[in-house]
This record gives structure tokens, sequence and C-alpha cells, in this order.
């Protein structure tokens, strides 16, 4: 008698660990979500940067990314990069990363870089930007727009606006 009980409880164990297996499995499986379009087309990106020489945005995946769109001629874009650059001043050494994406032209980006030096990377989309920031989730096409990039490769934000310090510093608990 006891020979079948012992037999019963290995198979009902056996059976048990088998439906957990497959539960996790499943779990897991429906967590995983697709990567999105837009960011899959955002890390094939090639751009121009200001002294020339291509930007590739692939080298800044599986990092937390600051992905910012402004323009020399926007008054809110140019009070707000100050903000992100201390931000990335004080965590870049935590693996953020910071972009700003000039919807504008190479001379104006050059001459505006001269009188305020950035310490992240500043492509150039031109006015493409507008259709790039678009397939990101900005609406209206308006400036500034800043989305952040957890590592795993999720948007975990979009803003629309000129960003504060408390808003940017919040950006820590996203990553």
């Amino acid at each position: 008698m006891k020979l079948i009980t012992r037999r019963n409880a290995t198979i009902t164990a056996a059976a048990l660990a088998a439906v957990a297996g497959a539960g996790f499995g499943l779990w897991r499986q429906q967590k995983a979500k697709p990567e999105d379009p837009a960011l899959t087309a955002l890390w094939d990106l090639k751009l121009e940067l200001p002294d020339g020489g291509a930007f590739v945005l692939s080298a800044y995946r599986g990092k937390p990314l600051v992905l910012n769109f402004w323009a020399t001629w926007c008054p809110p874009c140019i009070e707000e990069l100050p903000l992100l650059e201390r931000f990335y001043q004080k965590n870049s050494a935590k693996s953020w990363q910071m972009v700003a994406i000039a919807v504008d032209n190479a001379k104006a980006v050059k001459q505006f870089l001269n009188k305020m030096p950035l310490t992240f990377p500043t492509p150039l989309a031109g006015l493409g930007g507008t259709e790039l920031s678009k397939s990101l989730g900005n609406l209206t096409g308006g400036l500034p727009f800043t989305v952040v990039v957890t590592a795993a490769g999720s948007v975990a934000l979009r803003h629309m606006g000129k960003l504060s310090d408390a808003q940017i510093d919040s950006f820590l608990t996203l990553g």
C-alpha cells in the first residue's frame, strides 16, 4: 500500500511541476511585448552631426535614454537644454544617455553650440525630425518634445513642451 501512495505522490508532484512550468512559460511570453515599430526605426537611424560625421542611434540601445527634439529658433527648447545638460552631467555615470535631435540646419546648430556647448550628442534631423518625433508620439509636431526610453527598450515617457527640473529628475524612476 505504501508503494502505491509514494508512486501516486511522485506522479502528482511531477504533474504539478509540469503544469507550473508551462504556466510560467505562458506568463513570460505574455509579458514580452513586441518592439514598438517606431523604436525599431529609431535604432536604425543614422543622422549627421553638426561638424560632420555620422551619428548612429543604435549605439545607445540597452541603456536608459533621454531623446529630446529641439531647434535653435524655439525659446522653450533653449531654456530646457541647460536643465537636460545638468541631468546628463549628474547621471551619465549611471548609464543614462542623452541625445538632442535638432530639427534645424547645421549652420544654426553650430552657431548655437559655440555659444552654449553641450556634452551630449546633438545630431541633425532637419525638418524630417518633426516626422520622426510624430512617429514617437508627438501628435502635434511641436517642440520641445522629449521621449524617455528604458534600458529594456520601451517608451517610459513622452512629454510635449518644456520640462521642469523636477520632471527631469523624475526620469531616474523610469530608466
